[in-house]
């Protein structure tokens, strides 16, 4: 278990962040949404079905709608004959009642007459060309058999989704199907994108010497539009004190979560936290006992969440995921924050020589083997790029190559 803070360097322990950060956080108010705009986001209020699922006794196939008395014995070799007297479509509301002796024409969906209590399938059937209205029958049948029942699949009333559910796809065509058309969800956050640094140009400006393309914030809103979040990104925020504050208050003015990259450290061009602390926001805390990723901030600025992540590009996304994530489901009223995790087996081992828990970035194949996405240096976008998970590495530990290990996933 780790340590709530490292006393000798002042850095808080990752879940203490962690709580600090979501400990007082509540969801977004609710909108009322349709079922389209609805999917990916988390119910504000607990969802019931208003019908039965099926609604109705029906034919899970195409075939013939019969007694299965009357074809106990049928067989290929000594086929049960039926009187064929109807067809009911799918859709038919006026079903003739089945007597013995006969069978109805039925298709998959359509409603089962009554007296009948089983569907023969169309290809144990045979219709003869000189009696039309004869069926032969080549199997039997057991009571009840390729019939769908009333509500055997979800009853009216039935509890479908709990506040704080996720809407998936799937979701969204169950409630249609039991006639909901709209679902009450929470808010997403309106999130700003800001990068840091005099140094940094955007991809297909001209790069002058000693400059770098910015990564960051397409990285970032990538991550972002994975929660159905469709970030601001604003303008690249050079190195200076004015410019700074005014593009920090802009952004929290409009925003319920503002996103830094870079700028956050103890360097004479750090601006950030002074200008953060300038128009009026409170800094909750600062440094991280997690690599990669230590100098990061938190604070609040009025209702507005400021999140200053680091520059390095593979700094930046694994806060982004370990600090950043677990706010933005929490404001969006998902009842759990936690990663998705899978589990596979080393065929290499992870060590960590350093003194901090070093998320170590992984890839997990369709196997489930688990390697190094390559190197691990906080600058190393190519092995950011190759990973889709990370695996959690304690201080001066060694996981040996065979073990079994969670990734937390991050495709």
């Amino acid at each position: 278990m780790a340590m709530s803070r490292d006393i000798s360097t002042g850095m808080l322990s990752l879940e203490e962040a962690l709580s600090r950060i979501t400990g007082h956080l509540t969801p977004l108010p609710s909108e009322t949404v349709t079922l389209p705009r609805a999917i990916g986001r988390y119910t504000a209020s607990t969802v019931t079905a208003q019908v039965d699922l099926p609604s109705f006794d029906n034919s899970a196939m195409d075939g013939y709608a019969v007694r299965a008395s009357d074809v106990t014995s049928a067989s290929l070799d000594s086929p049960v004959m039926l009187k064929k007297v109807g067809r009911i479509a799918a859709g038919q509301a006026n079903c003739p009642a089945l007597l013995s002796g006969q069978c109805i024409r039925l298709f998959t969906g359509s409603p089962l007459p009554a007296g009948a209590d089983a569907v023969v399938m169309q290809e144990d059937t045979e219709i003869l060309e000189t009696l039309p209205d004869v069926v032969s029958v080549k199997d039997s049948v057991k009571p009840w058999e390729n019939v769908r029942f009333r509500g055997e699949d979800i009853r009216s009333g039935a509890t479908l989704l709990r506040q704080g559910d996720l809407v998936s796809a799937g979701v969204a065509g169950l409630l249609s199907a039991t006639g909901i058309g709209t679902v009450d969800v929470h808010r997403r956050p309106k999130v700003s994108l800001i990068a840091s640094g005099s140094e940094l140009r955007d991809p297909g400006q001209t790069l002058p010497p000693g400059c770098i393309y910015e990564s960051n914030r397409a990285a970032l809103a990538g991550a972002l539009s994975r929660l159905g979040i469709e970030a601001q990104q604003r303008a690249l925020m050079p190195d200076t004190l004015e410019g700074t504050l005014s593009e920090l208050k802009s952004a929290m003015e409009t925003s319920d979560i503002v996103i830094t990259t870079g700028g956050v450290s103890v360097g004479e061009l750090d601006f950030l936290k002074p200008a953060f602390e300038g128009i009026g926001g409170k800094q909750e805390f600062w440094k991280i006992a997690i690599k990669p990723g230590k100098p990061f901030v938190f604070g609040r600025w009025n209702n507005t969440l400021w999140f200053g992540l680091p520059g390095n590009p593979v700094s930046a996304f694994v806060t982004f995921q370990l600090l950043v994530r677990p706010a933005l489901l929490k404001q969006m009223g998902a009842r759990s924050t936690s990663h998705p995790i899978s589990w596979g087996h080393l065929v290499e081992s992870l060590a960590n020589r350093g003194d901090r828990r070093h998320f170590i970035r992984v890839q997990v194949d369709d196997q489930g083997r688990v390697r190094s996405s390559g190197t691990q240096a906080s600058h190393f976008l190519g092995s950011l790029a190759n990973a889709n998970g990370m695996v959690d590495v304690g201080p001066g530990k060694t996981i040996e190559a065979g073990e079994l290990v969670p990734v937390l996933r991050f495709d």
